[in-house]
């Protein structure tokens, strides 16, 4: 039955699933007419919002770059290709690469939605190669829906935006709930054990969805050789004269005692706490690592350059929805939207009404940060006056926020310049997952609370 199912969300998907970018300019223009029906905001007003907040991710735009790039030319390493070509030979079957795939993503994502979101798109596309080359039928549009998983989980993890900003001295809502700390969110029993059901769960849920042999569309072959090694990367010519430039340039010793030095203080600043671990220290990482792995620059230089076109869709796409946030918090309609959400709930009901309030809201604002900044307040002040734990609340947001991640195109937009899918390809199955977890972070966010406080 769940292949059946899995088969016709696949197949609604590639009927009304528009590309990425025509998503954003539709959605641009769904949120300009909301603001202006449901706020005091004119046409002029919106279009001002939506010019004052395109540039707003700038920032995090170049973090996400520098993530795809950095962590594909990483992943097409040798050394990497080594440990993940081991890995991939591991299944012997569609259902048991499935299981790999998802469960390397949902690890790595609860660990750190960027990690997450690099393993598995790499672990979908090196998985499935292994199983074309054996002769498994594997479906790879269900590999890479699979290896999207670590984007539905992140909000219960260690990169969660509204735990993490909670728990620091100084953050914005400190006067009105104080400092709340991970014990109260991410590390209580009732989160990890409902971390626990979902890596059970889902990647189970995945496996049963796929199509039979005779249905399946096999990783595309030419895919698979941009992730094959070039030994030839950075070699010196075998010719009677070589330059001092070339000898520069593709030597070791320029590149490697920098790139050493600088991960072993950044490795130790991360293990005193001095620093976190957030995009910038991962990307740190991630570009350093490269360095130390490939050996001269020029080697690193040319992986780099074969992985830019993976981001594309970053540096078209986010400034859209950069300006879709802007004109949501400028105008106002994130407030109307989660009050509305909040101003029917009750005592028992307002964790599951702060799930929804916080996947509606994030389908329109897919940044966890800044939708928490705007939103914190709301949910806060409800819990405090109905006497609702404030980091049930926090998690419940967390819980919701991560939600419509599985069909909006937004944080998709990398694993696609990866994998050289379409959306359409992917949220036939993603949906189908969100469906599963909203019921698994329902229970876990008022059964599983209620049961840890009784005992």
């Amino acid at each position: 039955m769940l292949q059946t199912i899995g088969e016709a969300f696949g197949r609604i998907s590639q009927r009304i699933t528009p590309n990425p970018f025509a998503f954003a300019i539709i959605l641009t223009v769904v949120v300009w007419l909301a603001g202006i029906a449901l706020t005091d905001s004119r046409p002029l007003d919106m279009v001002g919002f939506w010019y004052e907040g395109f540039w707003d991710l700038l920032t995090f735009s170049m973090q996400m770059t520098v993530i795809l790039v950095a962590g594909h030319a990483l992943a097409t390493s040798s050394q990497a290709r080594s440990v993940i070509a081991w890995l991939s030979r591991l299944p012997n079957s569609s259902g048991q690469a499935i299981l790999l795939i998802a469960g390397s993503a949902i690890i790595t994502g609860f660990l750190n939605w960027g990690v997450g979101l690099v393993t598995g798109a790499v672990m979908a596309i090196t998985v499935s190669a292994s199983a074309r080359e054996r002769g498994i039928k594997l479906h790879f549009p269900l590999a890479a829906a699979a290896g999207y998983m670590g984007l539905l989980i992140f909000g219960n993890g260690f990169s969660s935006s509204a735990p993490l900003l909670s728990t620091t001295e100084g953050h914005f809502l400190e006067a009105e709930i104080g400092v709340i700390p991970l014990t109260d969110t991410i590390l209580t029993p009732y989160n990890l054990l409902t971390v626990l059901i979902f890596l059970l769960a889902v990647p189970l849920l995945l496996c049963a969805m796929h199509p039979p042999p005779d249905r399946c569309r096999e990783v595309d072959p030419d895919l698979v050789k941009a992730f094959q090694p070039d030994e030839t990367k950075g070699a010196v010519p075998a010719t009677a004269t070589v330059t001092l430039a070339e000898r520069v340039e593709k030597s070791r010793w320029v590149s490697l005692p920098v790139a050493l030095a600088v991960l072993g203080f950044v490795g130790w600043y991360l293990l005193a706490g001095r620093i976190a671990l957030d995009l910038n220290s991962i990307n740190f990482l991630l570009v350093m690592t490269g360095v130390v792995l490939y050996g001269n620059p020029v080697a690193y230089v040319k992986a780099v350059e074969g992985a830019v076109h993976t981001a594309a869709g970053v540096i078209l796409q986010f400034p859209f929805y950069s300006g879709i946030m802007g004109m949501m918090a400028l105008s106002g309609l994130v407030e109307v939207f989660a009050g509305a959400i909040v101003s029917v709930s009750t005592q028992a009901t307002l964790p599951i009404t702060s799930v929804v309030s916080a996947a509606v809201v994030n389908f329109f604002v897919p940044s966890a940060g800044g939708q928490w900044a705007v939103q914190g307040p709301i949910l806060t002040e409800a819990a405090r006056q109905l006497e609702v734990p404030i980091g049930q609340i926090v998690m419940a947001f967390a819980y919701g926020d991560q939600l419509t991640n599985m069909v909006h195109p937004f944080w998709a937009i990398p694993l696609l310049g990866i994998t050289a899918l379409e959306a359409r390809d992917l949220l036939g199955y993603t949906a189908v997952a969100m469906i599963a977890a909203f019921v698994i972070f329902v229970f876990g966010i008022t059964v599983l609370p209620a049961l840890f406080l009784t005992f």
